[in-house]
């Protein structure tokens, strides 16, 4: 079994730095790189080259099923299953379905954003190699890590762009 690659990891001091890094990288070609921050850097992701997220549909998904589920449930039970003719009112009266036909829609959107975006992300991951750099602790106060993954074919390249562009403490972690 072939011996695994080390994962490069480096770190910069502000955001702008991380940002320059981010895009030079992407337009290199590099597509096999993450950038890790302490709070959220806006436009970080076109910087990075990332597609835009699929969750959104995945909501709009299981909104609709609970919506249509829900409506057709009480369709099912009050109009066909089980009617009951009170006061000659129709068996599968819609406006009755409105509150609970909601609380589907919301409790199914709410699950498919929750499980969804675990499932895009790939979480639960307890461990990844990036967390054996010596200034890891930092990446959540004031430093903005950038790692290359060793499966990056141009991964000298990206070696060589980091260290023009100033990367500090760049460290080669074992998985």
């Amino acid at each position: 079994m072939p011996e695994p690659k080390p994962t490069l990891v480096c770190y910069f001091d502000t955001p702008a730095d991380l940002f320059h890094a981010c895009e030079k990288l992407r337009d290199t070609g590099i597509k096999h790189f993450d950038a890790h921050t302490p709070f959220p850097v806006h436009g970080l992701e076109k910087a990075m080259g990332l597609k835009p997220t699929k969750l959104p549909w995945i909501v709009l998904a299981c909104g609709t099923t609970g919506l249509f589920g829900a409506t057709l449930m009480q369709w099912w039970m009050s109009g066909v299953d089980y009617p009951i003719n009170i006061s000659g009112k129709p068996a599968a009266a819609f406006q009755a379905f409105v509150p609970l036909s909601f609380e589907v829609t919301i409790l199914l959107s709410a699950f498919g954003c929750f499980f969804g975006l675990w499932g895009l992300t790939k979480l639960p991951k307890f461990y990844d190699p990036v967390m054996k750099h010596p200034s890891w602790h930092r990446a959540t106060d004031d430093k903005f890590f950038v790692s290359i993954e060793p499966a990056e074919p141009k991964f000298e390249e990206a070696r060589k762009i980091l260290e023009s562009l100033g990367a500090h403490e760049m460290v080669e972690v074992e998985p």
